[in-house]
């Protein structure tokens, strides 16, 4: 079986911790990275193949969104955030979106 690699985008550390409990249940998924912002996450974009990104909206610096904007090529995304509002947004991207 060919596991999926994944990274895990959020700056709180809790919320890492919590999807990276929920993954260990499937065996098809690979934790490649965690990162605490969009800047380290594409640095990881730039140097491995990248199957599925776990991505929080509201983060310093760079969004989440203004992230995904800036990829030529992003792989499969899944928003994690706490505000629903995001929903729509996340279709113009061909998004999931899951909330706490």
């Amino acid at each position: 079986m060919n596991k999926k690699k994944c990274i895990i985008v959020d700056d709180e550390p809790l919320a890492r911790k919590v999807i990276k409990n929920h993954l260990q249940n499937f065996e098809q998924i690979e934790i490649t990275a965690e990162c605490e912002n969009a800047l380290d996450a594409g640095t990881i974009l730039r140097k491995e193949n990248i199957d599925l990104i776990f991505l929080d909206v509201e983060m310093p610096r760079i969004s989440g969104f203004n992230f995904l904007s800036s990829l030529r090529n992003p792989p499969k995304v899944i928003i994690v955030t706490a505000y629903r509002n995001y929903a729509l947004k996340g279709y113009e991207f061909d998004i999931r979106l899951v909330t706490f």
